[in-house]
């Protein structure tokens, strides 16, 4: 019964204080009460107290207020923008020759290198590993794994490279760390010591670049939130049209009222052409260009004040090699001014906010290299890329990397937001006071999905409260249990789940 009293509150953007609440819990028809509550409540108050009700009942006060009286509400001005040097689009230089390389995997280790070095228990600047074959003590080192096995005996080797050379570092299965897991190309800290012949050197403690752990989410006075929309794949013929437009009409009833001001859509707006074998039997748009046209229509139905951002995916068409410039202006002529094209991935500022906003392909990559990791649970590789700083250390995959002079896909700066898609799930959590969200799909199951048995998620808009942090998930997908929702997030006390089926 609370809980229903509860959901029609939130549905009219209504917050009972607990006297209030506890008020009409204690009342012979509860639901009838509230009902009677709602029907005389002004329709610009959002906060009721016992006191108001209590006014209301005694007839001296009135709750209700007639419509000259509702405040106007002010035209919203944006305020949104890439942050510099995170994007891509206009700023490729690669040619695809080996020093093109070498450039690249340099400045992803002296990215992080740095972020290694700055931590207070690693103990300052590292040593060259040239240098420390040399030693007879305890060193520090920083590299990039080249290689990892496991010996005949269950020990971990790796092989570890900085500018100066390289290192074989042994982690006996038997220490504190033997669990630790690696992948290929990341870079990492290690203190060692040398055996005895100084041929191999003992691992004794890892560290990455992780995030820091006193990281946090700082309240602001911002009125705004941001919405995430994943994985849209307009032209596919398991598009979910009837979802799409109930959320836009959603939008178009409560935007203003929820303050959404902001949608990013994270990568795969279309389905693209070729992407995979005979997907041209599961087109309903089998022209590139239509399905963008298409999909700017879609969007002109958007209320206008929401500034919407836009970057590629794996669908898109973009080039496949990670960093993703924006989509070519030839297939977004379309499309309203209102809509700002960027690269994949990026760093916006969003009222202060920092978003990481990445479509997540290199997802591929790190289940295929990680045990326990799976497509059903995308978050908990999401929480890897944060680990490591970056969002695909692993390099000639399937998940293909353009090897610019800068490495794009490093997490240099920490964000308040990192959303990502690509694997069609929904999720959200906190990791050190970033909040990782993986946004959904508004295509239903594949038939490449129904042979695998993937079940998608779809249908699903999360928002972010740009003041508070506060996630919230509105599901728009027809027929679901809510059930089904809230074990997803059951575990997880700042979502909220609403469900317009």
């Amino acid at each position: 019964m609370k809980a229903e009293i509860l959901s029609q509150a939130a549905s009219r953007g209504i917050f009972f204080s607990p006297d209030a609440m506890e008020m009409i819990l204690s009342n012979n028809d509860p639901i009838a009460f509230s009902n009677t509550v709602f029907a005389n409540l002004a329709r610009n108050m959002a906060f009721v107290d016992k006191q108001a009700i209590m006014d209301c009942i005694a007839g001296d006060a009135v709750l209700h207020v007639s419509e000259p009286d509702v405040k106007q509400h002010n035209k919203f001005t944006p305020d949104i923008h890439v942050m510099k040097g995170t994007d891509v689009t206009g700023e490729s230089t690669c040619e695809g020759k080996i020093n093109d390389f070498a450039q690249y995997f340099q400045s992803r280790y002296v990215s992080l290198r740095r972020l290694i070095e700055k931590r207070s228990d690693f103990g300052g600047r590292a040593m060259d590993i040239s240098r420390a074959r040399e030693l007879d003590r305890e060193t520090r080192i920083i590299g990039i794994v080249y290689e990892k096995s496991t010996t005949k005996n269950g020990h971990t080797m790796l092989t570890l490279e900085d500018p100066t050379g390289t290192m074989k570092v042994l982690i006996s299965k038997d220490s504190d760390i033997s669990g630790t897991t690696f992948v290929e190309d990341e870079v990492v800290g290690i203190v060692v010591r040398p055996n005895t012949q100084r041929t191999l050197f003992i691992a004794q403690q890892v560290y990455r670049p992780d995030i820091p752990k006193k990281n946090a989410w700082e309240p602001s006075d911002s009125v705004s939130k941001i919405a995430f929309l994943s994985d849209v794949h307009v032209g596919s013929t398991t598009f979910l049209e009837d979802d799409w437009k109930r959320m836009v009409k959603w939008l178009k009833d409560n935007s203003v009222k929820q303050e959404i001001n902001y949608i990013v859509f994270p990568g795969d707006v279309v389905d693209g052409i070729g992407v995979f074998p005979d997907q041209d039997k599961e087109l309903v748009i089998n022209d590139i260009f239509d399905q963008y046209d298409k999909l700017a229509d879609y969007l002109k139905d958007i209320p206008d004040h929401i500034k919407m951002v836009i970057h590629p995916g794996n669908h898109d068409a973009a080039r496949l090699a990670e960093p993703q410039p924006a989509l070519n202006p030839k297939f977004t002529k379309a499309f309203d001014s209102n809509i700002l094209m960027v690269g994949n991935p990026i760093y916006l500022e969003v009222e202060g906010r920092k978003v990481l906003t990445y479509h997540g392909k290199s997802m591929d990559d790190w289940i295929a290299a990680v045990q326990n990791l799976t497509y059903d649970r995308p978050l908990d590789v999401m929480k890897e890329m944060c680990a490591r700083r970056h969002l695909a250390p692993i390099y000639g995959q399937r998940n293909a990397l353009a090897p610019e002079k800068k490495d794009y896909l490093v997490i240099d700066t920490i964000p308040d937001i990192f959303v990502s898609g690509h694997v069609h799930g929904v999720g959200q959590s906190i990791y050190n006071g970033v909040r990782l969200i993986n946004a959904s799909t508004w295509q239903d199951q594949t038939e490449y999905q129904r042979m695998h048995n993937f079940n998608p998620d779809p249908g699903i808009m999360p928002t972010v409260d740009l003041a508070t942090g506060r996630i919230e998930m509105h599901d728009f997908h027809k027929g679901r249990l809510p059930l089904m929702k809230m074990q997803i997030t059951s575990n997880y006390p700042l979502i909220k789940v609403q469900i317009f089926s």
